[in-house]
């Protein structure tokens, strides 16, 4: 974790807020001042009254801003999530972020595209210092895998088994990134496969990468896509979809599977069913991205799907964001001029924050296999 020049504020001259936030805070072990990794030093004055007016917008704003700091990020957000601190602080702001998201289709046609230009769109020679070498930007499966490459692909391969992929198979990827999976099922199964991604850069590469083998990469929104697949697999991004959408994505993919087929779908889940998401995640990383309950995925797929499983392996999350973390820190030197500090502290602050929320279980990584039909006499998971 990199420091930041400044002089630790003096636990004899706290302002009353701040006290109160050391109170808060020692509830999660954590202390104002303290010299354990987890323990947060204030190097400006503000740090409390921005966090109680503006929640977490505030707290990772100053950290942006170099306002405090602390040694291990990842530690700070497992201990504040286990003792539910974030349900102390409810500012104003975070109410009428929350309000938006209730009125508003936020994730709209229009602004679908949002996330692709601002987020995907950074760079490929960023992501590939950061991820594996198939560029897979989703989590890892690390049941038998020691280093990140190998807890990708055993996830591409355990994805392709509970689908039952077979040689000539037709595959639709919504979502498809860089291709990965698509790639990956191609090599390893003999498949065709469509997909479609908001992203240029993403679109870009995976053509150059995967040429010769028998893929369609789209530049489209997945309310567009037409065709009929033998497999549905979307990875990483109904995330980005959002609880007015959830219907019509489960219409789309129930509208291009044949009969009998199967869909997997993989994505992050929250336990919170507050709409929205969180404040500083949406203005600086994923713009109009929500996180959805079992219960919201649940009702989208109702009178279309028959749910054949559902596997929650979201403590493998931590593992896969805190390997990127050490890609991302040794590869910092290359990107320093370009990208500089406030964008470092700010992808720590991403990376290692989202860490220790999968840590703490307040977020899970879900995969459901969804059957169009049902399958005849059960299904059964691969593991």
């Amino acid at each position: 974790m990199s420091g930041q020049p400044g002089t630790q504020v003096s636990e004899a001259r706290l302002s009353s807020s701040e006290r109160y936030l050391a109170e808060l805070l020692s509830e999660a072990g954590i202390t104002l001042g303290g010299d354990r990794p987890w323990d947060v030093r204030l190097l400006r004055p503000g740090v409390a009254d921005r966090v109680f007016a503006q929640g977490n917008l505030g707290l990772g704003e100053s950290y942006m801003d170099g306002d405090w700091t602390c040694d291990r990020l990842d530690e700070f957000f497992h201990r504040l999530l286990r003792a539910g601190l974030q349900h102390r602080v409810s500012p104003a702001r975070v109410a009428f972020h929350v309000l938006k998201a209730r009125l508003l289709n936020r994730q709209n046609r229009r602004r679908a595209w949002q996330v692709g230009e601002q987020h995907y769109d950074l760079g490929n020679a960023f992501y590939q210092a950061m991820l594996d070498p198939r560029m897979t930007y989703t989590c890892g499966y690390w049941r038998e895998a020691e280093t990140l490459a190998q807890a990708q692909e055993a996830k591409l391969d355990l994805i392709c088994r509970k689908l039952g992929l077979e040689p000539g198979m037709r595959v639709l990827d919504i979502g498809c990134g860089w291709g990965s999976f698509m790639g990956y099922a191609a090599e390893r199964y003999g498949v065709e496969c469509v997909g479609v991604t908001i992203s240029r850069e993403q679109a870009a590469w995976a053509e150059q990468r995967y040429a010769g083998l028998p893929l369609e990469f789209r530049l489209q929104d997945y309310r567009e896509v037409e065709g009929e697949f033998d497999r549905i697999v979307s990875v990483g991004m109904f995330e980005h979809v959002g609880r007015k959408n959830y219907r019509t994505y489960m219409e789309v993919a129930h509208r291009c599977l044949k009969d009998g087929g199967l869909f997997l779908l993989h994505t992050i889940g929250s336990n919170d069913p507050s709409p929205g998401s969180d404040p500083w995640i949406d203005r600086y990383i994923f713009p109009n991205g929500e996180l959805p309950t079992l219960a919201q995925i649940s009702r989208a797929a109702e009178r279309l799907f028959i749910v054949e499983d559902l596997h929650n392996f979201g403590a493998d999350y931590d593992r896969t964001l805190m390997a990127w973390h050490a890609n991302f820190q040794a590869a910092w030197p290359r990107f320093r001029e370009q990208l500089g500090e406030r964008f470092h502290r700010m992808w720590e602050y991403y990376l290692l924050s989202c860490a220790g929320a999968f840590r703490a279980r307040d977020l899970q990584l879900w995969q459901w296999v969804l059957a169009k039909g049902g399958v005849p006499g059960g299904y059964r998971r691969e593991s």
